[in-house]
């Protein structure tokens, strides 16, 4: 018998709950196939692929290549920029932040960048009894802080050249002096995924940095961990870039950002 005017509504409703239903499976499971979807709804097979159908070719579900498993599209990621919060950095960022300086037992930040310069907006102080002054607003030039070169690291040369001049200002005898030595040093910093200062911008004051990245997979900040060069030597780079690295991308994740493996 053909469904009548007051039953259609009906099923369209029920096939966008279906569907909500599936993004919801999807966001717990982080992906699934057609069978394990269709089992969870209790629906055949072919009602799952429709609804995956319609949700992929509006961006919401997207296919794992070669997996036959499904997952989250950037579609989903539109609509949480949408919303009223407009994901806060600082507010997405500062517990990372504080779980960061809990780890390392020293002061970590997150800035942006501001043409050449790095604005701190967030901050954690170390628990150590000599500690850093504060940082939280500060403007720093870029070429002299671990997360000014993370940050430059993600512009192209043609970018670098329109905000940076050829002679950088020195404020120590380590900090780089030349356009040719920063592009040389961000070469380093693309390749290892993070960036250092061994007392570039302040005698005795190091620092290490691992970027942040939005959901088109863009650098939109910098984590940092900083600390008196006797206590945050060359020796323990590697080690706090680690827990560095680790603590941006789970804010990268806040922001939608998805590793791509």
């Amino acid at each position: 018998m053909p469904k009548s005017d007051e039953d259609r509504p009906a099923a369209a409703v029920q096939s966008v709950d279906r569907a909500l239903l599936v993004l919801e499976i999807l966001a717990e499971a982080g992906q699934a196939g057609v069978t394990e979807i269709a089992a969870e709804l209790g629906v055949h097979k072919s009602t799952v692929s429709r609804l995956i159908a319609a949700l992929e070719a509006r961006g919401y579900v997207e296919q794992v290549t070669g997996r036959g498993k499904y997952r989250l599209g950037f579609s989903i990621t539109r609509l949480a920029r949408a919303s009223g919060a407009h994901l806060d950095m600082v507010k997405v960022s500062q517990d990372i932040c504080d779980d960061l300086c809990a780890q390392v037992g020293e002061t970590t930040n997150l800035a942006i960048l501001d043409v050449d310069r790095v604005v701190n907006i967030v901050e954690s102080i170390g628990p150590a009894e000599i500690t850093l002054k504060t940082w939280v607003g500060q403007i720093c030039p870029a070429h002299a802080t671990s997360s000014g070169k993370v940050l430059l690291a993600g512009l192209d040369d043609a970018e670098i050249a329109d905000r940076v001049a050829p002679r950088l200002e020195t404020f120590t005898a380590t900090t780089l002096a030349t356009i040719e030595d920063l592009r040389a040093e961000l070469v380093t910093v693309r390749t290892r995924g993070w960036a250092s200062v061994c007392e570039e911008l302040e005698v005795g004051l190091n620092a290490v940095a691992a970027p942040v990245r939005d959901a088109d997979a863009a650098v939109v900040a910098a984590l940092s961990v900083s600390g008196p060069a006797y206590r945050l030597g060359e020796d323990k780079f590697d080690e706090t870039a680690k827990l560095t690295t680790a603590a941006a991308d789970t804010i990268s994740r806040r922001l939608g950002w998805v590793e791509r493996g």
